[in-house]
């Protein structure tokens, strides 16, 4: 297997010329949310359903990549580390697995908890001075992706979550409880939110100031006007997955030019590097899929399948991430 090295390219990598991308994706998404909502679904799924095979699935499809390139030394021997790479990041799965099986309820918090704070520490700013910023900014992002839909479509989130603790054999969740979550989350969120960006201000980090302001409005936008599937879909797809696909590449010895040109070479690249594992996913999820077409045949059942395989793997994932890619940033901040 090819070692990338952690190069310095990758350190200084930009956010903003990649990241304007998913702000443009973001933008036309809420544009047709808010102009046409009747017509949502069905201008934004065929998007999302191609988006969620090349960038969703494949986004960990170089999780493998990861170790090499951050600790060399722990894959020295290559047998070896594919041996404990693999042992481990199945055994972590399966462990997510039995947890489903034995308390399902605990599972679906723990998925909800877990991809919060997934999504927010990819979304954290490499340049953070503080690794408190860096804590609160990861913790915040990933509230609010939760918290919005919490508060405009309550009863469409509790459908959804709904949805997936009856696949799982759970009990399910009450109207009063999904309000008083919102009550007790949006106000912290809320307040964390105004919090960072003084304390961003007040050590004469402007700019990330500035940028987390816009970030807010963008994704608070999206998930106002879209229903929580929709919204959601394109929040992983088109700015979690393509920034962690640029970031990977960058880590891989392929940094991102910044042009509209090199996007397109720039999935080439990882798309052929993510191809086997990404091929016995897909293979695995279409033999899912038609297990449980045959079964249920509904588009919710559907939906909280794709969910509950992807918490599977979120947790060997979302560890790889934040102790290999994210590392280099929180590591380098003061305090």
């Amino acid at each position: 297997m090819p070692r990338p090295s952690l190069t310095g390219s990758y350190l200084r990598q930009p956010t903003a010329g990649p990241q304007r991308y998913s702000y443009g994706v973001v933008l036309a998404a809420t544009a047709v949310g808010w102009l046409l909502p009747g017509w949502a679904g069905w201008l934004l799924g065929p998007a999302l359903l191609l988006g969620l095979v090349l960038l969703g699935v494949a986004h960990g499809a170089c999780d493998q990549y990861v170790v090499p390139a951050t600790h060399p030394a722990l894959a020295r021997r290559p047998g070896r580390y594919w041996a404990v790479f693999l042992g481990g990041y199945l055994a972590l799965a399966a462990a997510v697995g039995l947890l489903w099986w034995w308390r399902p309820a605990l599972a679906v918090a723990f998925f909800f908890g877990l991809s919060a704070w997934h999504w927010g520490s990819g979304d954290a700013p490499a340049a953070a001075r503080y690794r408190a910023q860096w804590l609160a900014h990861s913790l915040l992002r990933g509230g609010l992706i939760f918290v919005v839909p919490l508060w405009f479509w309550p009863t469409e989130t509790r459908t959804l979550t709904n949805d997936l603790l009856a696949l799982a054999g759970a009990a399910p969740v009450g109207a009063a409880a999904v309000g008083a979550a919102a009550r007790w989350l949006g106000p912290l969120v809320l307040a964390g939110h105004a919090l960072l960006w003084a304390s961003y201000w007040l050590t004469s980090q402007h700019r990330l100031a500035r940028t987390d302001v816009l970030e807010v409005l963008l994704l608070s936008g999206l998930l106002v006007v879209l229903p929580p599937v929709l919204s959601a879909g394109v929040y992983f797809v088109f700015w979690h997955s393509l920034q962690h696909v640029l970031r990977m590449n960058a880590l891989m010895g392929r940094p991102f030019a910044g042009s509209w040109g090199a996007l397109g070479p720039q999935l080439g690249f990882f798309l052929r590097r993510s191809a086997p594992l990404l091929l016995v996913s897909v293979a695995a999820l279409a033999a899912l899929y038609g297990w449980e077409w045959a079964r249920a045949a509904g588009g919710p059942a559907l939906i909280s399948l794709a969910l509950l395989v992807a918490s599977v793997v979120t947790l060997p994932h979302a560890l790889l991430v934040t102790l290999g890619l994210d590392a280099a940033r929180w590591r380098r901040a003061v305090g």
